[in-house]
Formats: C-alpha cells, sequence, structure tokens
C-alpha cells in the first residue's frame, strides 16, 4: 500500500466535497442547486446537446441526468425538443438564463473564498497539475 498516494486521494476529496457543499448551501439560498446549476451551465456551453453529452458533461449517468432534466423542464428553465432519432435536444429558457446567471455569481464568490488562501502563482500551479491528470481538459469544460 502506498500510504501517500491515499493521503493525497483523501485530500483531492476533501477538498472538492468542501466546495460542493459551499456551492450546494450558497445556491441553495438563491433557490437552484449544484447538480441543476451545473446541468444549466453544461446547456449553455452545449446548446442543443443531447442527454448523452450533458450527463458526461456533469459527471452523471444518463439516467440520473434525465430525471434530473425531467425537473428542469418542471421548473420552466429548460426545454428538450426531439433531435436525429430519439434524441432529445436541450436548450435552456429565459428563466434558466436567469438562474445559470445568478448562479454564475454565487459560484464566483463561493470559489474566490475557497481558494482564497492560495496565492495566484499556487492557483495556476496546482491547474497545471490537475490538468496533467485529465486527459483532455477541454472535453472536461464543455
Amino acid at each position: 500500500m502506498n500510504a501517500e498516494l491515499h493521503v493525497l486521494g483523501r485530500a483531492v476529496k476533501q477538498v472538492q466535497y468542501r466546495q460542493h457543499r459551499a456551492m450546494d448551501t450558497a445556491l441553495a439560498a438563491v433557490g437552484t442547486t449544484l447538480a441543476q446549476w451545473d446541468a444549466l451551465r453544461a446547456i449553455a456551453r452545449r446548446p442543443g446537446a443531447s442527454a448523452r453529452e450533458l450527463a458526461a458533461a456533469t459527471f452523471q449517468t444518463e439516467q440520473s441526468f434525465g430525471t434530473l432534466a425531467g425537473r428542469l423542464v418542471t421548473q420552466g428553465l429548460i426545454t428538450r425538443e426531439p433531435g436525429h432519432g430519439r434524441r432529445l435536444d436541450h436548450h435552456l429558457t429565459p428563466a434558466g438564463e436567469r438562474v445559470l446567471a445568478t448562479g454564475e455569481q454565487v459560484a464566483d464568490e463561493v470559489l474566490t473564498a475557497h481558494f482564497a488562501p492560495l496565492p495566484a502563482e499556487d492557483r495556476a500551479t496546482l491547474l497545471r497539475l490537475l490538468r496533467t491528470l485529465v486527459p483532455d481538459p477541454a472535453a472536461e469544460s464543455r
């Protein structure tokens, strides 16, 4: 067992968990959740994307994303339109755009506070190091 790698893996998970809890709490105060905001963000980045594409972009299964998308449709935040074959294309509504914009303001505040202990140079180094572990970071941000 490589104890150092286990400690490193756990530290990464702890940072992620702390960030997600802070984001979820702050987003709840404006009427949304981290999962909903992340889905809106993914749809905004790829208007017309399929559930499969959006599930991958939001680290969910297709089934989970489909359930979430159904709730977003019910809330009037997105539309799903027939695409090629059985595919459904996803788009934000004006209400979804407003929730996304509010969520982005909240995320900026939370992330600024979350990474405040690190100077800009250390944040850049951390980002560079993490990107070496992700084969195609551009695909993850779509």
